[in-house]
């Protein structure tokens, strides 16, 4: 049975995995993964390098199709058949690398890939794509110069915001984060945190792949824990304890 969500941690069911199996060749790197993601709900997704987190990341946002097993959006069946498809379907990706242009300004940024156009010449409404990020950014406290500053000339921490800031923007069922803080100092992550925990109270589905065991604690309702492609457990984060997940993780008694 897949685990509920917990009590209070969202609204409607946005992302629901279903038996989720992923075989490559005669290597099994996902066995029978179930979960549920609420609407204004953080889980997190932990374990080991290796125990399949990125290979479930990539199945949800649609590079890798499951062997067996269903992905439901809004309750709804869905074959993603590729990242385009996932996009589509209203899933948006926040990567560790951040798949962002150094040398365009952060509006050119939001709408990479899906830039707004006027006039039967179809040329770059650029004034109406600043004007929508400068709005977006200024909604979520994203505290940049402006939607026309180059992203070369922000830190780490801003340009992980934006990369953040473009999910929301694009996402209307999920934003799933892959190591979000990982290159990031105390002062930056805090930062980052912050905007994601916005994007909850906007009532957003969130997945987050993180090793850091402190942040998981700081910033999910739920953490669902995966060894060796294997699904050991779900924990509702108030509810269990660091030593409770480490054990889960290494499969040591706590």
């Amino acid at each position: 049975m897949s685990p509920s969500p917990a009590r209070g941690a969202g609204g409607d069911v946005a992302l629901e995995l279903r038996g989720i199996t992923k075989s490559f060749g005669a290597v099994t790197a996902i066995s029978g993964f179930d979960l549920r993601v609420a609407a204004g709900e953080i889980v997190a997704l932990v374990g080991d390098n290796g125990a399949g987190k990125s290979t479930l990341m990539k199945i949800i946002s649609g590079v890798h199709q499951p062997t067996t097993g269903e992905i439901l959006l809004s309750g709804d069946p869905v074959s993603l058949r590729d990242a385009s498809d996932a996009r589509a379907q209203g899933v948006e990706v926040v990567y560790q690398d951040l798949a962002l242009v150094d040398q365009q300004p952060v509006y050119m940024n939001l709408f990479l890939g899906r830039e707004l156009t006027r006039g039967p010449l179809r040329t770059l409404d650029r004034r109406e794509m600043a004007r929508q990020t400068q709005r977006l950014v200024d909604d979520l406290d994203v505290r940049i110069p402006s939607a026309r500053a180059l992203l070369s000339d922000l830190s780490g921490g801003q340009r992980q915001a934006i990369a953040i800031a473009r999910a929301t923007h694009w996402a209307s069922n999920l934003v799933l984060m892959d190591e979000p803080t990982a290159a990031l100092g105390v002062a930056e992550t805090a930062k980052v945190e912050e905007l994601i925990l916005r994007l909850k109270q906007r009532g957003a589905a969130v997945v987050i792949v993180s090793h850091n065991m402190e942040q998981v604690f700081r910033i999910a309702d739920r953490v669902t824990v995966l060894r060796r492609g294997t699904q050991v457990g779900t924990r509702a984060v108030a509810d269990t304890s660091h030593n409770e997940l480490v054990a889960m993780i290494t499969g040591l008694a706590a």
